[in-house]
Order: C-alpha cells, then sequence, then structure tokens
C-alpha cells in the first residue's frame, strides 16, 4: 500500500488537501492496491484529494456552457488546467519521455474538463464526492497520442485512460517503479521485462505483477540493496525493539524531522525512492540523533548485542558486532545497532 502513495502523491501543503489526505489513502489506494490499475487510477485521479490538489475541480472548458457564460457576463475567464492531465501522463501512466506531447497534454486536459467537485459555483467546491459537470466540459472530439476519442462527456476522458493504462509504455513505467522501490534502484532489466509481460498479459491485474516480484529470485537477494527511507527505517526500528505504536504528535514530528513529513512530499512526483535522497550526510546525522532518542528511551529493557543478530540475520558485520559489544553505555550500543550500514538497508 505505501508504494501506491509514492506513486499517487497529494500533499497537505495545498490547505484544501489537509482534512483528505488520510481519506485518500484509506478510500482510493487501499481498496483497489490489489485490483486492476486501472481501477486505482480510476479511484485516485476522482478522489477530491486529487482533484484539489491538482487544481481539477477549478478546470473550466472555453468553450462550454459555463465557460461561454464567463465570457458572456465579462467576469473572470474560467480557464483549462492541465495539472490532472500532464501527471497522469508523465506520473501515474507513460512515464517520462514516452512519447506524448504538450498537444496530447492539452487535449487530454479539455477531455477531463467536467471532472469536478459538486458546488454551488465550480471553482469553491462545497462536497468532497466525484461529479460530472457536463456545463464545464470542453465539446467536441479529442485526439490523443495519434487516436480520435468522440465527444461523450466523462466517458470521453474515461476512454482516454483506459488507453493510457493498456500502453506498453505503461506497463514498464509501472514495472520499474515497482522494481525499483522492492529490489534496486537500478532493477534488472530481465525483471522489469517480466514484471511488464504480466502487466500486459493480465490487463494491469496489479496482485498478478506482485506475484511475478515476489517469485523473482532477484526479490530475494542475500544484499540488501535499497537504502531505508526514513518511514521504512522508523518501523523498523520501533519494530526490532518490540514498540506496538507511538504517539501521533510524536510520530509527526519525528517523520518532520528525518525529512518525509507525512502527505508532504515536495511535487507531485512524491517521495524520491532511492538512496542518494536519503544518505546525505545532514540526512544521516539526523537519524543518528533520532536513533539515540529513541534507545534512551528504550534504557536499559533491551540488551543491543543480543538484539543485533536476531534483527540483522546474517547480515552483521563484524565490524557492527564490535562496535556494539564496546559502546560505553547500553543505550550508545543500541543506537550504533539502529544507525548501523546493515540496519539502514533493507
Amino acid at each position: 500500500m505505501h508504494f501506491g502513495t509514492y506513486h499517487f502523491a497529494v500533499s497537505v501543503d495545498k490547505l484544501l488537501v489537509v482534512g483528505l489526505a488520510g481519506g485518500f489513502e484509506a478510500d482510493a489506494i487501499r481498496p483497489n492496491v490489489l485490483g486492476r490499475f486501472e481501477d486505482l487510477l480510476l479511484a485516485v485521479v476522482r478522489h477530491p484529494a486529487m482533484l484539489l490538489y491538482l487544481d481539477q475541480a477549478q478546470s473550466v472548458g472555453p468553450s462550454s456552457l459555463a465557460g461561454m457564460r464567463s465570457s458572456e457576463r465579462q467576469q473572470r475567464p474560467r480557464g483549462l488546467n492541465e495539472n490532472l492531465a500532464r501527471e497522469i501522463l508523465e506520473l501515474h501512466t507513460l512515464g517520462v519521455r514516452s512519447g506524448y506531447t504538450q498537444a496530447d497534454v492539452t487535449e487530454f486536459a479539455r477531455a477531463l474538463t467536467g471532472w469536478t467537485l459538486p458546488s454551488d459555483d465550480a471553482l469553491q467546491p462545497a462536497a468532497t464526492t466525484f461529479r460530472f459537470v457536463a456545463a464545464l466540459h470542453e465539446p467536441g472530439a479529442r485526439t490523443v497520442l495519434g487516436r480520435s476519442y468522440a465527444d461523450g462527456g466523462e466517458q470521453q476522458a474515461r476512454a482516454i485512460i483506459h488507453d493510457l493504462v493498456t500502453s506498453p509504455a505503461t506497463a514498464r513505467h509501472i514495472a520499474h517503479k515497482l522494481a525499483r522501490h522492492f529490489v534496486a534502484d537500478e532493477p534488472p532489466t530481465e525483471l522489469v521485462q517480466r514484471l511488464a509481460g504480466t502487466f500486459e498479459r493480465t490487463g494491469g491485474d496489479l496482485a498478478s505483477v506482485y506475484r511475478e516480484l515476489l517469485a523473482s529470485k532477484q526479490a530475494w537477494q542475500p544484499e540488501s540493496a535499497k537504502f531505508k527511507s526514513p518511514w521504512e527505517w522508523s518501523i523498523s526500528s520501533l519494530r526490532a525493539l518490540g514498540r506496538q505504536d507511538i504517539p501521533a504528535a510524536q510520530a509527526a514530528n519525528v517523520m518532520n524531522q528525518l525529512g518525509q513529513p507525512v502527505w508532504r512530499p515536495r511535487s507531485p512526483a512524491g517521495y524520491e525512492d532511492v538512496t542518494a535522497t536519503w544518505a546525505a550526510p545532514d540526512a544521516l546525522l539526523r537519524r543518528v540523533d533520532v536513533a539515540q532518542r529513541i534507545a534512551m528511551q528504550a534504557g536499559s529493557a533491551v540488551d543491543a548485542r543480543s538484539l543485533a543478530p536476531r534483527v540483522l540475520p546474517g547480515a552483521l558485520s563484524d565490524d557492527t558486532a564490535s562496535a556494539i559489544a564496546r559502546a560505553e553505555s547500553g543505550t550508545t550500543a543500541l543506537a550504533l545497532l539502529l544507525v548501523s550500514p546493515e540496519f539502514l538497508r533493507r
């Protein structure tokens, strides 16, 4: 599920999203993460959090009924917004450098007009459920990636989305991101090809793609290739110490300190998923500080020397074991374990 929040990112930096980010995960991502990718994508892009984050709720076709009325009344133009169309193409489906053009973005954005939220004023959403408003929809046929789509209201954009999902470029993009997230920053080409083939063959059935990933030998290499994100490192640290929970405010503060604030990525691209992002010197110093606080909270209840081989079976190096054994106190030994090279990777 967490991979889904990396792939489909919203941010509470936009205040309208603050009360919706949790529901976005619970209502759009969780119920669909084991189903068809097309269903997941539709749930995501029609969720109020995404419609507001990428300004789709404000998009109005210039030649739509609402657009023409605004022009006749000499009101501030209610224009076309391309944000959602661009991110579906660039981030959610085909990926960058996959052959689409600015004209494709604009045409797709025109097809998406009318995908909005109920309101008295189309620019001021008053409710939090998806609605298609025909009066906002730009009339006419659209051409996206060389394929023509007849004017059909909401179905026009849905037909475009279906063709995007079934594109080989989307299969490769999703396969590469999955393999990068779970296997290595530079995943094996052969694994990506197998995952993409399964995606295409099953019509984007995510459970089938996950099974192919789990069955691959590359996913079970003894070397820990992935550097843990702040979220992964925090969870694994608490699990190692047998912690069952943590106060919400404290968890949020920790994530802020570690550079991965909850529901606040820097852009629609979401949090980075490679070592270079999380292994910078400043980021490592922050983990040392948090590790020391976690160790102090654990006190003498945890013996790092006996814990280390249990949480790092087959991976504990002689250097790390020696550093833990020579530590001046149990608290220091535990902090050293949590920031050891072996524990920082998965």
